[in-house]
């Protein structure tokens, strides 16, 4: 019998077990490091806030971020931004001009929201020059949160990471050169044992980010490392927070556009867990401007982790009535083409390019509700153009005809839809004539 992870690349959907959403999951600002909580009932986002570094904000041509925002979802589909919880200027132990919030990470603890945080020290006398890892409080995840005065004592560093074992022990994990870990007090913001290096993992190449998490009674220390010349995802696993660990695979391969890193969280949610991380999709020329996706993670049943191989089309179900993305596909013909709609403003988006008969993208996981009549579709061709909208399969029902009226503009194109077997399907536009850009489209109710 094939996997679970083979069907859901072959289009055949078992809901019951996981859904679908779109990469990269924020889409209006740079996003990265991202650490994944779920607190009472939805998927919270901690990332860190990547901006364009210019002269006197930041270093040009280096990573420059100056706060932090939190993102939650409760449908894996739909994001929501609580806005800045945390800005370096508000911080008083931080040099307030350093652009140097770098990976966070949060977690609950006796209906406290605590988030860690590192940058620059003002005062170096604590934890000598370098990165300094600070904590803000609050009691909603979503914020307002209280930065601490002063950093953690005895603890020099950047990526912190807080795992809480389930005795209720916390340990507190970053790194600097190497990756550390620690014993954390019951108030969360003092060390409880020094600060030990974790000698088991590879020895080579840069070694960053550790995260943390326990399954079935195994430790997983996950963590990005330079194997070669840029990082890639592996993980190594222990029966001890602190190890030892034994190196046992890779998550994600090295990015293939060279993108020099790639910073993570895996969470369960809903029976399933999820990989979140970061690419530079929104800004393809410079990997300093970064943005989070997230993927199902499965594992094996001996505890390896499957390795994720990363995809546009991410998780949760599309409704009909949305505006569907197609240029997040599934799945599509070698030759079509995908393109950012405005090359200067890239949060505007991407669109796709049919120009041969019989090319193809293929959308996943859409949800067809009762009494839908009509399709909508955004587009441009320099001729009219003809595509077909099918179910399922290329071949599949045929869902709607949509003749394409030639346009320089955007222009929205409308078609009877015809009927259909209300559920979650996947979709397929094909062009049989002309060529076309295509931005989205969309189901209506009359």
């Amino acid at each position: 019998m094939k996997s679970f992870k083979s069907l859901v690349f072959t289009g055949l959907l078992l809901l019951s077990l996981t859904s679908f959403s779109q990469n990269p999951i924020i889409q209006d600002q740079y996003t990265a490091d991202p650490t994944a909580r779920v607190f009472n009932g939805k998927i919270y986002v901690f990332p860190s806030h990547d901006i364009f570094a210019t002269e006197g904000k930041g270093r040009p041509g280096w990573f420059a971020m100056e706060d932090y925002h939190v993102f939650s979802c409760s449908n894996l589909t739909d994001w929501t931004d609580h806005g800045m919880i945390v800005d370096q200027k508000t911080v008083p132990w931080a040099v307030h001009d350093a652009y140097s919030m770098w990976a966070p990470d949060a977690v609950e603890r006796n209906g406290k929201y605590y988030f860690y945080f590192p940058t620059r020290a003002q005062d170096t006398t604590l934890n000598g020059q370098g990165f300094s890892i600070g904590v803000a409080i609050a009691d909603k995840p979503s914020g307002p949160y209280t930065p601490e005065s002063a950093p953690i004592a005895g603890v020099k560093g950047i990526d912190p990471n807080v795992f809480i074992d389930k005795n209720g022990q916390p340990y507190l994990y970053w790194s600097q050169g190497h990756i550390y870990g620690a014993k954390l007090k019951e108030n969360m913001l003092d060390l409880a044992t020094e600060p030990v290096i974790l000698e088991d993992l590879p020895q080579k190449g840069l070694k960053e980010g550790p995260f943390v998490f326990e399954r079935n009674g195994i430790y997983y220390m996950t963590y990005p490392h330079v194997e070669n010349k840029t990082e890639r995802l592996e993980y190594a696993t222990g029966d001890n927070p602190l190890g030892p660990f034994k190196f046992r695979g890779v998550i994600m391969d090295e990015w293939a556009n060279g993108c020099w890193t790639n910073h993570h969280s895996i969470v369960n949610y809903k029976n399933q867990w999820y990989l979140f991380y970061h690419h530079n999709d929104l800004s393809p020329d410079f990997d300093k401007n970064r943005s989070i996706r997230m993927d199902s993670l499965f594992f094996d049943q001996d505890g390896s982790i499957q390795k994720v191989i990363p995809t546009l089309r991410g998780v949760g179900i599309t409704q009909a009535t949305d505006k569907i993305q197609l240029d997040r596909y599934s799945n599509k013909s070698d030759d079509l083409a995908i393109a950012f709609n405005n090359p200067d403003n890239t949060f505007e988006g991407w669109h796709l390019t049919f120009t041969e008969p019989e090319q193809w993208v293929q959308f996943n996981a859409v949800d067809f509700t009762k009494n839908l009549n009509n399709i909508k579709i955004q587009s441009k061709a320099d001729k009219k153009a003809v595509l077909e909208v099918r179910m399922d399969d290329k071949s599949g029902p045929l869902l709607a005809k949509i003749d394409i009226d030639s346009s320089t503009d955007w222009t929205s194109s409308e078609a009877k839809l015809s009927k259909y077997k209300p559920g979650v399907h996947n979709l397929f536009v094909i062009i049989k004539s002309g060529n076309v850009e295509v931005d989205w489209l969309q189901c209506l109710k009359d």
